[in-house]
């Protein structure tokens, strides 16, 4: 890795931070954390999406003080963001999960912790940040059920099933560099065994596909989901659905919510965007679980936008990993702080006072092209996404 001393006060956006964190990176890794499956295009499509999506302030709105805090599934939060789970975060930076997780406690973000974290869910949750644990299905379930005990006995707050998973996708980048993580970087969660695969590279090969062909089960069903409703008390939240249909079945299943996500672009290659799925979604299971979106969030105006289109909070993955490598905990916190401020600042010149404003219910959402609007329903904002 390059130096990385970075005036923190100097990174203005997050692609600053993208900027700085390709600095101070190897390339392989950049490339794992950047790239996405096949020709890459829903990685693209993610942010012309979001890009197309627009809002329409109010003014006059009489107010100079603005409130971003929720609470969600029983965690109160401080900003209506959360950490995506991402695997293997000392990659970035030697201090890992821990940090991030340090980090966004400071901010009032909720930090998922992946299954494949290297760093174990004990250690992480004793940062006293808002801990979610994500799970992939394992072929063996006894070790999901372990892990599910150990998250439970570890204080998290929620489970978070990754479901969009039944074989990774074709991620070229990590093919064409025979990607393979370093001995120091283990799935601290799991047995040796299990993750030794992901250290053993060839030519033309990602270790991490062929660990996960080894690991993941790729027959979870709708069975194993109802297995997990029963065998835990913690709020479950699903993670990859993309297809209304999807998200009414988990929430008849008694799931607490649904992550509207196309894995960031890293899965199917051509899949719907996810800021273009999130409506039909949100109208599909109509108050009955919370709805988050991930894949693409860029500014906090993304976050705004997401919250005018019905979501409960977004995920946001990789600006955060970029901020962990430029600065570690300082770094990762300048992430979640710039979102803070680019959604206040929205929400000044949207005329929202807080959240509720924004939010599904008391907002008008639209969708058409040019100066067509078709609402939904009438109160203070306005927002649309554009084919």
């Amino acid at each position: 890795m390059a130096d990385r001393a970075t005036d923190l006060a100097a990174l203005l956006c997050l692609d600053d931070v993208a900027v700085a964190a390709r600095r101070v990176l190897a390339e392989p890794v950049w490339d794992y954390v950047a790239g996405g499956s096949g020709t890459e295009s829903t990685l693209r499509d993610n942010r012309d999406a979001f890009d197309r999506v627009h809002l329409v302030p109010r003014v006059l709105a009489g107010t100079d003080a603005y409130d971003l805090g929720t609470e969600l599934l029983g965690t109160p939060m401080g900003l209506p963001v959360g950490v995506a789970p991402m695997a293997y975060q000392r990659l970035l930076h030697p201090d890992g999960e821990v940090a991030l997780a340090e980090a966004a406690r400071d901010e009032g973000a909720v930090f998922v912790a992946s299954m494949l974290s290297s760093e174990p869910i004990e250690r992480i949750a004793a940062t006293q940040a808002a801990v979610w644990m994500q799970l992939y299905w394992l072929r063996d379930r006894g070790l999901v059920a372990d892990l599910v005990t150990r998250a439970e006995a570890a204080g998290c707050r929620a489970l978070m099933l990754t479901v969009d998973v039944p074989r990774m996708g074709r991620r070229l980048r990590d093919m064409r560099s025979g990607f393979t993580l370093p001995d120091d970087v283990v799935a601290a969660n799991l047995p040796p065994a299990v993750g030794a695969a992901a250290h053993s590279g060839s030519a033309h090969s990602s270790a991490l596909m062929v660990h996960t062909g080894l690991a993941f089960d790729p027959k979870l069903s709708w069975r194993d989901l109802d297995w997990l409703r029963r065998r835990t008390r913690l709020p479950i939240v699903v993670k990859g659905v993309l297809h209304p249909d999807d998200a009414v079945r988990a929430a008849d299943l008694g799931v607490d919510g649904v992550v509207v996500s196309n894995h960031g672009g890293r899965q199917l290659d051509g899949a719907v965007p996810s800021i273009a799925a999130l409506e039909p979604v949100v109208a599909a299971v109509a108050d009955r679980c919370a709805v988050l979106v991930d894949s693409g969030v860029r500014s906090g105006v993304d976050v705004a936008r997401a919250l005018a289109l019905g979501a409960s909070a977004v995920l946001v993955g990789r600006p955060a990993l970029w901020g962990l490598a430029v600065g570690g905990r300082a770094g990762a916190r300048r992430v979640l702080s710039l979102l803070r401020t680019e959604l206040e600042d929205a929400m000044a010149m949207m005329g929202c006072a807080d959240l509720r404003a924004l939010g599904h219910g008391t907002t008008v959402a639209a969708s058409g092209s040019g100066s067509t609007v078709r609402g939904r329903a009438s109160g203070d904002t306005l927002a649309g996404w554009s084919p």
